[in-house]
């Protein structure tokens, strides 16, 4: 029998969004999310906390020095007045956004090695986002009391190891993600694109997985859930600094204790390194993008890392410049199985000049491995299909598979999205490699050089739909037969019309 006493993901995620009626309509959703999101951490680090004191404390039969001791063992240390309660005790008080802002200073000074930057770019007493004093203090005594909820209890004992929590806080990604418009593509991907990437890229234990635009983090916490075991590696790397910070907080629900996430632009200072050089990895996955203009050529010309030695992609659009650096990532030993797998317009298939050179590149070196063709309006923000290219290092064969997914979808009114069988048969066509008529073709590398490097998916799956066969004895005998009809009906105008004497 289930235990009423645990709280269910449809309660949490309901009352999370209902405090965002505190700010609707008066901020800008773009603003808000980061304070509810804050404050879900913040109630979440403060639940965990007391629900371990209360465990320790117990244990050591009411030794507070032994207990606070030991709690200094914990994932998050909380100061004195820093946690969600003491906040909430402080609800009335005139300087409310003070508070809030030196409680969460203090937090992230007490656990510098994890939170270090992480609530900089957030600041509770702005006007400028929240309002004046007044209303600013009214707004965040209604968001504390939100929190309060009794149902909104945190604590591991009451959570009884579900990932509750975490979910909760995509789902509120999500949801800020619908109302963003094209500013969503900067911080979420669906979360069933997201769990098909990792499934195409089967992540395994010990191996190091490397988003170089994580955004919220998503598409890294998918793959590290595909791995199914705590041996593994996360890197990512961001160059919005809020967005970073969500993707900080979203590592830590999720109880991913040690990622390397890192704030700045990749293309321009890639931050993971070995020396000089840059850290390889076996699975490096993104949804860089789209097309970006200005992405840094003029630093890429004199790339100390030497990664556009295959060419210089244009400097209006930095698909390109993604894929290269996603790609000179991996391992190059073809034992360490490096992968790729990207989320891509679809002008990246056959666009010419520098793209055209690299791509044919990337051919040549046998590193592409499938092109995925996605349904239109996936992505929040982004209504055109998209694409998703696998390339990797360990190819046993010349070919690359082509599968049109385009078709088969869940419609929405604003947004469409994969469906489990959709999901499932991709992956099942990718793994198998097979030719399915009007879905997947797999092509060989001369194939691909007769059509001149252009991978654009129409071109080797054919999903033409012929017009059925049109009788014409049929139709000639139903145009017959509404002839007709029609002489039929005019008779009875006519008689109707002479009964009411309006036939002259």
């Amino acid at each position: 029998m289930p235990n009423a006493n645990l709280i269910s993901q449809d309660e949490i995620n309901a009352i999370l969004w209902k405090a965002c009626d505190t700010f609707r309509g008066t901020v800008d959703p773009s603003e808000y999310k980061n304070y509810i999101l804050v404050m879900l951490f913040l109630k979440y680090i403060s639940d965990v906390w007391q629900d371990n004191y209360d465990k320790y404390l117990e244990q050591f039969n009411g030794d507070q020095e032994r207990t606070r001791k030991r709690m200094e063992l914990e994932k998050f240390s909380l100061p004195e007045g820093a946690d969600y309660y003491s906040l909430y005790e402080q609800r009335n008080e005139t300087n409310l956004g003070e508070i809030i802002d030196k409680a969460l200073e203090a937090i992230e000074e007490t656990n510098v090695e994890k939170l270090e930057g992480v609530f900089r770019n957030i600041s509770f007493n702005s006007e400028s986002a929240l309002g004046k004093t007044k209303e600013r203090n009214v707004r965040l005594k209604n968001l504390l009391q939100d929190f309060a909820d009794p149902k909104l209890d945190m604590r591991p004992s009451r959570i009884n190891g579900l990932d509750v929590i975490g979910n909760a806080y995509e789902y509120l990604i999500g949801k800020f993600a619908a109302g963003a418009g094209k500013k969503a593509g900067e911080f979420y991907t669906p979360p069933e694109v997201s769990l098909l990437l990792a499934k195409l890229l089967d992540p395994q234990p010990g191996e190091r997985i490397y988003d170089p635009t994580c955004g919220s983090g998503s598409l890294l916490i998918r793959c590290a859930e595909e791995v199914g075991d705590p041996d593994y590696a996360l890197y990512g790397q961001e160059a919005n600094g809020s967005t970073w910070a969500l993707a900080m907080m979203n590592m830590f629900l999720h109880d991913i204790s040690q990622p390397r996430i890192e704030w700045g632009d990749t293309i321009r200072n890639p931050m993971h390194l070995e020396g000089d050089n840059l850290r390889r990895f076996n699975v490096v996955t993104a949804n860089p993008p789209f097309s970006l203009d200005k992405w840094g050529q003029e630093y890429a010309k004199t790339d100390p890392h030497k990664r556009f030695w295959r060419g210089l992609p244009p400097k209006s659009k930095g698909d390109y410049a993604f894929l290269t650096h996603m790609i000179e990532s991996t391992y190059i030993d073809p034992n360490q199985n490096g992968r790729v797998g990207v989320i891509v317009p679809h002008g990246v298939l056959f666009r010419g000049g520098s793209e055209g050179k690299i791509r044919k590149q990337f051919i040549e070196e046998n590193l592409l491995d499938a092109v995925i063709g996605l349904p239109a309006k996936l992505f929040y923000g982004a209504g055109i299909p998209a694409v998703i290219m696998v390339f990797k290092r360990n190819k046993t064969d010349d070919s690359v598979l082509f599968i049109d997914a385009s078709r088969e979808y869940e419609s929405g009114s604003n947004q469409n999205r994969l469906r489990e069988e959709d999901l499932d048969k991709i992956f099942n066509v990718y793994h198998k490699r097979e030719f399915l008529d009007k879905y997947a073709y797999r092509a060989t590398f001369d194939e691909i050089r007769e059509n001149d490097f252009n991978l654009n998916i129409p071109r080797y799956v054919d999903t033409f739909e012929p017009e059925p066969l049109v009788d014409m004895v049929q139709v000639n005998i139903e145009i017959q037969n509404q002839k007709k009809e029609l002489a039929d009906i005019e008779v009875k105008i006519e008689d109707l019309l002479r009964e009411l004497g309006l036939d002259e």
